[in-house]
């Protein structure tokens, strides 16, 4: 199977790119942006040395369906999707936080929990709750975004008086991520998820908030399965999830976290094919659809430049 790991296009007006973990982007006069999803796959802030067949595609596809979605919210980026991984949409400036927005105790929020810290950027968390524990209503907990390294813990008020964002546009942000999550939330559960907690990035163009990037896909957010949840709960067994923590356990399985001194476990074809096939399962499960392979018999990349150029010479 075929996996597009690498990108290098020039498209007429193109001002600049740039390539990401997983995803390429293009300036295009500083108008347009076109976002490749490919199908490099990233854990513990490192891209792993093989591609996953159809990735890309599924994660464009899904973020795709959310925006439209949710374009009654909120304005947001997204013009066309002119390839199956590939959206082309308005270029924002972008603000520098990403907003995350948690609905149950888990992940790295119960990491920290569990060591004492009763505080998560700037809110507070009522005394003994346990793992995968719902909270009373969801919970912003923003993050700055950096250019290495992981992203940083934030509070409300932190981001207002270091002036990343204003106290008026901020307000307007933080709505937008509650009613976005509510609405995402709600799609879930008619596919019997549980949506547990995502991120949003937003930005500005012409004085205008839209939102920009992926939204509700297995890689910006988690999802739990919500026949089970309750009596998993009860008894303190792990939630059956959807999200790509699976890659990160079997890395971890593997010895390998980006520590020092660890090397990286061999990818092979059987396994980039099982995760490839997780992906799908992902996709089916979240939009309620079959997904359908785009498959290419000849070069992923020549289809992608000839249906970008296409449309970026009708508009």
């Amino acid at each position: 199977m075929q996996a597009l790991t690498k990108t290098d296009f020039r498209f007429d007006k193109q001002k600049s790119v740039y390539h990401g973990k997983v995803r390429d982007v293009y300036n295009i006069d500083d108008d347009l942006l076109v976002m490749v999803a490919t199908d490099r796959i990233s854990a513990f802030d490192v891209v792993l040395p093989k591609g996953i067949p159809f990735k890309g595609q599924v994660l464009n596809q899904i973020a795709a369906q959310f925006l439209d979605a949710t374009c009654d919210i909120c304005p947001n980026w997204k013009l066309a999707t002119p390839d199956p991984m590939v959206t082309v949409g308005l270029k924002c400036e972008g603000f520098r936080v990403e907003m995350i927005i948690r609905s149950i105790l888990t992940g790295s929020a119960w990491r920290a929990y569990k060591e004492g810290e009763r505080e998560l950027c700037g809110v507070k968390l009522p005394e003994g709750m346990r793992e995968n524990q719902r909270f009373p209503e969801p919970i912003v907990t923003p993050t700055t975004k950096a250019d290495e390294g992981h992203d940083l813990n934030i509070s409300r008020e932190e981001i207002i008086s270091q002036g990343v964002v204003t106290a008026e546009d901020y307000t307007v942000i933080e709505d937008y991520t509650r009613k976005l999550f509510r609405r995402g939330q709600e799609i879930a559960a008619k596919q019997g998820l549980i949506l547990v907690d995502t991120k949003y990035e937003f930005g500005k163009r012409d004085g205008k908030i839209y939102l920009i990037d992926e939204i509700h896909t297995p890689d910006s957010s988690r999802y739990f399965y919500a026949d089970g949840y309750e009596e998993k709960f009860e008894k303190g067994e792990p939630q059956r999830q959807l999200s790509k923590e699976f890659v990160r356990q079997w890395l971890i399985e593997h010895d390998f976290m980006n520590e020092p001194g660890q090397s990286m476990p061999e990818i092979t074809d059987t396994y980039a094919k099982s995760v490839s096939d997780r992906y799908i399962e992902l996709y089916e499960h979240i939009t309620g659809q079959k997904f359908d392979k785009a498959i290419e018999n000849g070069d992923i990349s020549a289809r992608i430049e000839r249906n970008v150029k296409a449309y970026l010479a009708s508009r």
